[in-house]
């Protein structure tokens, strides 16, 4: 007979009450190289609201689970597996099946050891948001040591994970964020400096920081907001990597012209594989290390989804990563 577990299903697009909590779902089997995990945090991220309502340009079959960045214990692993084993503590950087669950399955290459340095919930930080900001600041903008980069929107999971990422590159690193907890966040999490861009006129500190020449790199999580202005910003050559947006924007595009600026869009999806080889080899990197340690916010239990999903767009001020908890 098979085993049960507790889901978020969904089963038609639209809005955070789709999100169904359903206790009667199957827990998967693993196949070749696939690993069961069983849960005990997952990451909510932004992306999978737009997903959920049906706007993204990438739509999953329905009825389907969400989440991708899973932490937890190896329940069981299929044939092929070698590198983990039951009891080893993990997190994923994307599953088969969805996170929003008790269970979830994920291809062994999609799962690495947690340090025990890192509880569950920051391991359920880890995906999507360090692999997000390490392609923006790196395989898109080149960032390189010596370069300033501004991360508009520090304080969130992708903003915290930037800072981190830039500064133990070398760059001089600026952080923006809406409240006091998160300008105060922003700077313990490697940023040189932070700034409220709530404030009329932050724009001008920032300049005043770069001695008026600009900075080289712009990690922008709210472009339909800030991007004209962020063009304003760059100084010659420089580039925004635009991670999120919720609408158009009017922009001049002389704009560009005048420092020969680039925008570039980053999404996760095109990563080669490569690309995501580097991106697990340089986190690995900094956990072991220690300068990698992801900044949790708000906690939520598996069946509050649809309130997580709500208040990760409606709330101002994000302040860490926020997650699910089983």
């Amino acid at each position: 007979m098979a085993r049960l577990m507790r889901a978020i299903r969904v089963s038609e697009f639209g809005g955070p009450s789709v999100l169904q909590l359903c206790s009667d779902v199957p827990v998967p089997n693993p196949g070749q190289r696939q690993v069961l995990i069983r849960t005990h945090a997952c990451g909510v991220n932004p992306v999978e609201t737009y997903i959920r309502s049906g706007a993204y340009a990438r739509k999953p079959s329905l009825p389907y689970t969400p989440g991708t960045d899973v932490s937890g214990v190896v329940e069981e692993v299929g044939d092929g597996v070698s590198a983990l084993k039951a009891g080893d503590r993990v997190f994923t950087t994307a599953t088969e099946t969805g996170g929003y669950a008790e269970f979830t399955l994920a291809c062994e290459d999609c799962v690495h050891p947690l340090p025990s340095s890192l509880d569950y919930m920051q391991g359920a930080a880890l995906g999507v948001p360090y692999c997000t900001a390490y392609r923006a600041l790196f395989h898109r903008a080149q960032a390189k040591a010596g370069e300033t980069v501004l991360v508009h929107g520090a304080s969130g999971g992708v903003g915290v994970a930037a800072c981190q990422l830039a500064r133990a590159r070398g760059l001089r690193v600026l952080g923006t964020a809406g409240t006091a907890e998160g300008l105060e966040l922003v700077l313990n999490n490697q940023a040189h400096l932070a700034f409220n861009h709530r404030e009329p006129g932050y724009t001008s500190k920032i300049m005043e920081a770069t001695g008026g020449q600009g900075v080289e790199v712009i990690v922008e999580m709210l472009a339909n907001v800030n991007l004209s202005t962020d063009l304003q910003m760059l100084a010659y050559g420089g580039r925004v990597t635009v991670v999120g947006s919720r609408g158009p924007i009017e922009i001049n595009p002389r704009d560009t012209m005048a420092k020969e600026s680039s925008i570039m869009g980053v999404a996760l999806f095109f990563a080669t594989a490569e690309e995501k080889n580097e991106c697990a080899s340089a986190l690995s990197a900094g956990l072991h290390a220690g300068w990698l340690r992801p900044s949790v916010g708000r906690q939520y239990p598996l069946e509050d989804a649809a309130q997580a999903h709500h208040d990760i767009i409606n709330s101002p001020g994000a302040s860490g990563k926020m997650v699910l908890t089983m």
